[in-house]
C-alpha cells in the first residue's frame, strides 16, 4: 500500500456518501460530531453557533464528498479544517455585522477592531488546534494528561491510578505536553493552504 494512501475506513466512508447511503453521514456524525461541536464551541464560545456550525459542516460533508482529498489527510483532519473554516468564518461574519453601519455599532459601542477579531481568531485557532490534538493523541497519553491537569494529580498518584511505573507516567505526561506545546505553532492535522477543496 503506498506510504500517502488514506486508511481504508476513511476511502470507504467516501464511496459510501458519494454513493449517496444516509447511513454512512450517521456513521460519519456518530464518529465525528462531538469532535466538530467542541472545537467549533471552543471557537465561538457559543453553544448555539457551535450547534448551527455542526448542521453546517455535515451539511456540507453530504453535499460535497469529494472535497475530501484523501491525499491531504485523513477524513478526520478534513472535518476538523471544515470545522475551523467555518467557525472563523462566523467570527468574521459576526465582526462584520458589528461594523455595518447599522444602529448602535459606533466606535464607541465597544465592537471589537480588525486587530481584536483578528487576535481572537488566533487564540480560538490555537484552542481549538489544542483540543484536536487531545482528542488525536494516543489514549494512554490523553489519560495521563487528564489525571494530571484536571485533575490535579500529582505524577506519583497518576503513576498509580494508571498502574504503572512513575518512569512511566513522567514519559507520558513528558510526550502529552509536547504534542499540545505544538498547537501554537502548527495548523490542524493535514491541514492546507487557502482554497484547498471547495470553500464551504
Amino acid at each position: 500500500m503506498a506510504r500517502n494512501a488514506p486508511p481504508r475506513w476513511d476511502r470507504k466512508m467516501q464511496q459510501r456518501l458519494a454513493r449517496g447511503e444516509a447511513a454512512a453521514l450517521g456513521e460519519l456524525y456518530d464518529r465525528f460530531a462531538a469532535l466538530v461541536h467542541s472545537q467549533a464551541h471552543r471557537m465561538l464560545d457559543d453553544a448555539t453557533a457551535a450547534d448551527l456550525v455542526t448542521r453546517e459542516v455535515f451539511g456540507y460533508v453530504w453535499e460535497n464528498p469529494d472535497a475530501y482529498d484523501p491525499k491531504q489527510g485523513s477524513m478526520r483532519s478534513w472535518v476538523a479544517r471544515l470545522t475551523h473554516r467555518q467557525s472563523v468564518r462566523r467570527l468574521r461574519e459576526e465582526a462584520d455585522g458589528l461594523h455595518d453601519g447599522t444602529p448602535g455599532t459606533d466606535e464607541d459601542s465597544g465592537a471589537a477592531s480588525p486587530v481584536d477579531l483578528e487576535e481572537r481568531v488566533r487564540r480560538a485557532t490555537a484552542a481549538a488546534r489544542a483540543d484536536y490534538i487531545v482528542a488525536s493523541m494516543p489514549a494512554p497519553l490523553r489519560a495521563a494528561l487528564e489525571l494530571a491537569y484536571v485533575q490535579r494529580r500529582d505524577y506519583r498518584q497518576t503513576a498509580t491510578d494508571l498502574g504503572v511505573t512513575e518512569d512511566e507516567a513522567r514519559r507520558r505526561l513528558r510526550l502529552g505536553l509536547q504534542l499540545l506545546s505544538t498547537a501554537h505553532t502548527r495548523p490542524l492535522e493535514g491541514s492546507s493552504p487557502p482554497g484547498y477543496g471547495r470553500p464551504l
